[in-house]
């Protein structure tokens, strides 16, 4: 397992420590537990910011575990792109189809601990249908879904609620994504638009 952000010696507790400070002076909490399992797939929602990405180091600092997490490829040739990756991050190529979904589960099957953290809506403004990529993974590999809802108003992740993917996609994606119903992010005016009733 590659060193991380999370796992870095003395640097780490350093960062969680400050990271902790920080969540409650700034008004956020996280609320609920992470599933005692050593593989699993989080979607959090809904992404409405580029600070979503502050408020996910303070909610992996905040629950103590390492996770790897997708992201477009630009961030990662940016000049602070080594960051991300030190941060767990794995690029993506958006506008080509190279079997990521299958080169995942590989990995997952392969790892002794596998956790992954995945914005199911694949960007920061409103749509009606998710990305079904972190579906297909959990799928694939044979773990479960934990979800991770930001609850902007009341400046709380709610994390924990684990769901198990069956035989009907169609059925589990809309169970999960209605779950998410009524939450605003970090942002209200890119906030997420749920199904049609």
């Amino acid at each position: 397992m590659k060193t991380t952000i999370f796992t870095t010696p003395i640097f780490s507790p350093l960062l969680r420590l400050a990271s902790n400070s920080i969540m409650r002076l700034s008004g956020w909490k996280v609320d609920g537990a992470l599933p005692d399992l050593s593989k699993y797939v989080i979607i959090g929602a809904p992404h409405t910011s580029n600070w979503d990405f502050i408020l996910f180091l303070g909610i992996i600092f905040r629950l103590k575990i390492n996770v790897s997490y997708m992201g477009k490829m630009e961030l990662f040739r940016s000049p602070i792109g080594w960051f991300f990756y030190y941060c767990g991050g794995v690029p993506v190529d958006r506008s080509k189809s190279t079997g990521l979904v299958e080169q995942t589960v590989e990995a997952c099957q392969k790892a002794g601990r596998f956790i992954l953290v995945i914005a199911p809506e694949g960007t920061r403004h409103g749509v009606k249908e998710w990305k079904r990529g972190f579906y297909h993974i959990a799928k694939g590999a044979g773990i479960p879904i934990v979800l991770a809802k930001v609850d902007g108003r009341h400046k709380t992740v709610h994390v924990g609620e684990v769901f198990h993917p069956t035989e009907d996609v169609e059925a589990d994606m809309k169970a999960i994504q209605d779950s998410f119903k009524g939450l605003i992010g970090i942002r209200p005016p890119k906030k997420y638009i749920p199904l049609e009733e």
